[in-house]
């Protein structure tokens, strides 16, 4: 009986090592390497990004809600990546939320790319810079329903503002 459960204990202690628990930021990176167009290491993103940035673009972090200049940005323009500068979202399809974050209720066609994220214990749709698979914010259902009825929620350390020049 004791061979047993030594025999157990050695099981499970050699399969806490495995690849699945690798941190998010490797399994990120490796992923985002092989499939997107701009693709660069921890080290190389570190470089370019502040550290609010790479937490919420590389480690998928959410920033505080109602902390962004960008909640209250309603000048004509464009957001974009904040790793790669790929266009994502226009003003004019921005709105007030009443989220805490940076709303729209479309992107620009071929800006962004989903994907799903179970990190709460339920699965959400997962919004990404479809250029450098930087982790954007969720998509949900509670938008405008003149409109689309969706509501893309961005975090603002994802993006940068870059408004028209007239």
């Amino acid at each position: 009986m004791k061979n047993l459960i030594f025999a157990f204990l050695a099981v499970v202690a050699v399969s806490c090592n495995s690849s699945a628990q690798k941190s998010d930021t490797e399994t990120n990176s490796k992923e985002v390497a092989s499939k997107y167009e701009v693709s660069k290491t921890d080290a190389e993103w570190k470089e370019i990004l502040t550290p609010a940035e790479y937490h919420i673009l590389i480690e998928a972090g959410t920033e505080r809600p109602f902390s962004s200049e960008l909640n209250n940005v309603k000048e004509p323009g464009t957001f974009v990546c904040a790793a790669c500068e790929t266009k994502l979202y226009k003003t004019e399809h921005k709105f007030m939320s009443g989220t805490g974050w940076p709303s729209f209720d479309r992107a620009i066609e071929g800006g962004i790319e989903m994907g799903s994220d179970s990190k709460l214990g339920y699965t959400r749709d997962e919004i990404h810079c479809g250029t450098c698979g930087g982790h954007l914010g969720h998509l949900f259902n509670d938008g405008p329903r003149e409109t689309t009825g969706k509501r893309h929620c961005i975090n603002g350390d994802a993006m940068k503002f870059i408004p028209d020049t007239k």
